[in-house]
Parts: structure tokens; sequence; C-alpha cells
């Protein structure tokens, strides 16, 4: 087995960057973020081959069962005509709780929204909707979907540009993508997948964010239809004041060229896909590092996550970025007070810092607020465990899966 130093990771991010110098400034932007990669991840590298990681990549990807699970299709279409995919899952006949025992829970303890819900003789199932952050799929749920499978209905949805989704038609024509139209986005699935019947909406990163713009939008979606929430690792706003756990001086430069770098990277997206994958090892010590929060991740999670990252394309990444930084939906966070609500977030997060999960609870003090050691951005992937049994639980609090 070949050995890779500090000093073959970074000739390997020179070479990438003089391969891209013909993209100007985008070309530089690259090579200064390959060479902060390889000196990030030269060390955990040192002992461990080109090769040899080549292989276990090709081996993960070929054994590993995540993100496989599929459900019925279907597509909703955006207010701007752009087709949003999803898929449904619904309940086992034989192995989930009965349609009964869900309508009568779920609206457990609220008299009034039984009236409005249940007026007929043969209401809707309880939906629950996953809706996943940025850069990912809905394939992110890959755990909790396995273990509510037939339990519950549930809609797993891909944002649009993201997934099995169509790129947003709005920005194809120049307009820039913003919170509030995957709020809209979200009602459009809403719409199509469970037009009827009580909801439960989950979401990760940008996906809370969405829930966040859906009830700035359609509060009384939320006050006679949502009968629970769940944020993961998510933010109300002043997400410009992220560090990204860098030094003072670091973040203030990142922030102050990183709209640049990413708009001239999304203007040069074919060559900069080439140079993904030709320093894809590199991208992958990023990746991991801002997705997990512990060192002992299982290799065929990192590897899932590196694939989930890795499909979005660069000029999507830049497109979407801006609305993050412009996001503010702390003022749509009461329409969810009269409902159970969880708040989780990994310790960890250095892109949703728990702080801004604790910022959602002081607004909702109702809310049961998690915290979970040792745990990145991607909770939910490093943690299934923790995640999908605080899941559970809020499920089972107000009826819709047995205890």
């Amino acid at each position: 087995m070949s050995e890779t130093s500090a000093e073959d990771v970074a000739a390997t991010a020179a070479v990438a960057a003089a391969g891209w110098r013909r993209a100007g400034f985008a070309g530089a932007a690259i090579g200064v973020i390959a060479a902060g990669a390889a000196a990030g991840v030269a060390v955990e590298r040192l002992t461990v081959g080109r090769g040899m990681r080549k292989k276990a990549r090709l081996a993960l990807d070929a054994s590993g069962p995540y993100g496989s699970l599929r459900g019925v299709p279907g597509r909703a279409v955006a207010d701007d005509g752009t087709e949003l995919y999803y898929e449904v899952d619904e309940i086992d006949p034989g192995g989930g709780p009965s349609r009964a025992a869900t309508r009568a829970g779920a609206t457990a303890g609220s008299g009034s929204r039984r009236r409005r819900l249940f007026g007929s003789k043969d209401p809707a199932p309880l939906t629950v909707v996953f809706s996943h952050g940025y850069c990912l799929g809905q394939d992110s749920w890959h755990f909790q979907r396995a273990a509510l499978r037939g339990l519950v209905r549930t809609v797993h949805w891909d944002q649009r540009s993201h997934g099995r989704s169509e790129r947003g038609r709005a920005q194809a024509d120049g307009v820039p993508v913003g919170i509030d139209q995957l709020g809209r986005d979200l009602k459009a699935v809403i719409d199509a997948a469970a037009p009827e019947g009580p909801l439960v909406l989950v979401g990760h990163s940008m996906g809370g964010m969405t829930m966040m713009a859906l009830a700035d939008r359609c509060p009384e979606l939320i006050r006679d239809r949502v009968v629970a929430v769940a944020f993961v690792g998510t933010s109300s706003g002043k997400l410009g004041e992220v560090n990204f756990g860098l030094p003072v001086a670091g973040v203030n430069a990142v922030r102050r060229v990183l709209p640049g770098v990413l708009k001239a990277l999304g203007s040069q997206a074919e060559l900069v896909e080439r140079g993904r994958r030709a320093t894809a090892d590199l991208f992958a010590g990023l990746i991991k590092r801002y997705s997990f929060g512990s060192r002992d991740v299982d290799p065929a999670v990192a590897r899932f996550a590196e694939r989930l990252i890795e499909s979005t394309p660069i000029d999507v990444v830049a497109e979407f970025y801006p609305a993050f930084t412009e996001h503010d939906k702390s003022g749509a966070l009461p329409a969810f007070r009269d409902i159970p609500v969880l708040i989780l977030a990994g310790d960890k997060d250095l892109v949703t810092p728990s702080s801004h999960s604790e910022a959602i609870a002081d607004e909702l003090p109702d809310a049961e607020l998690v915290i979970v050691p040792d745990a990145g951005h991607l909770v939910m992937l490093e943690h299934p465990e923790t995640v999908t049994d605080r899941l559970a639980d809020l499920l089972v609090r107000i009826g819709a899966v047995p205890a």
C-alpha cells in the first residue's frame, strides 16, 4: 500500500488548482480551498494510500444500503412551474396502527381542532412530512424512514434543484432563490401528497427553515392541520454570524469573499465539477469535518453523506447560499406555540450551532430541547438512534404511533 504524506496531499491540491487557472478567480479560489483542505486532512491520511481509499470508496458504494428506501412516487408543481419530486410511504395494514387509533390520538387534547379536522366519517390519516437540508436530499432521512416505515404515513420530498426534483425554473430565469420560495414549495407538496388530515412537520437545517417560511405564509395551515413539529439542526436567523469553527480573522475573510467565490464557481460549473472529482479525498475531509462531531463515524455513513453532498451541482450550491444570510423567520415561530415541538441539535454542529436551536427554544418555551453530545450537523445520520427515539417519542405523545 502506498503512503500519503502532507506533501502528497498538498501536491494534489496544487496540481488541481493549476488545471483550473483558466477559470481565473474561480481557479484561484479553488486552489485556496484545496490547500486549506490539504492542511486540515493530511494528518488523518498519513497511513492510507490513495489506491486503498479508492477501493474502499467503491466497496462502500457497492454494499452500502443507505438511501435505497423507495416509496410511491409523485410530483407536485410549485408556483413557478418547477416539478417537485416526493415519495409516500403508506401505513402497513398488518403492522402499523389502525387509522382509528391514529386519528384518535393525533388530536388528543384539542377538541376544537378535532372538530375542524374530523368532521367526516372517514377522515384522512395523519401524515409526517420530512424536509431535508441544503446540499442533501430526501434520502438523508434514511434511518428515520426505515424505523417509521409502515407505522405511520410519511412523505419525503426533494427540495427544488436537489435530488430528483427539477431545477428551479425561476432560478433558470435569473430569479434568486429564497427561503420564502421553499416555504411555498412545501405548501405545494402538502397540497399534492397530503391535502387532508393532520400533519407532523419534520425539518433538518434548510428543511426547518422551509417549515418556518410555510408558517410565515400560511399560519392558518399550522393552526388547523399541524399537530406537531420537529426542528433538527436548524436556525431561525442570524446565520451570517456563524463562524464555522474558524478564528475571527478567517471567518471575516470567508464572509467577505465567499459569496463572490461561489458565484464565480457557479459560472464555471463543468470545470469545477471536474475539479471536485480530482480532489475527492480533500473534499471528503471537509465534508466529514462539517457534517459530524465524533471521530468514530461509521465509514459507510460518512461515505453516504459524501455521496449526498457530491450529488448537488456547484451552481446549485452557489445559487442557494445567499438565501441563508438573508433568512430571518423568528417572527414566524409563535405559530408553533400551541402544538408539541421537538428541537434537536448536535453540540458540535459548526453549520447551525446548537445556540441557534436554543434561540428557537426561547421563542417556544414549552418545546422539548435536546442537545445531542458528540454530534455534528448531520446528527440524524451520525446518531440515528437518538434522533429516531426522540421523534418516535413525539409521535407517541400525539398518538400517531403506538408506544
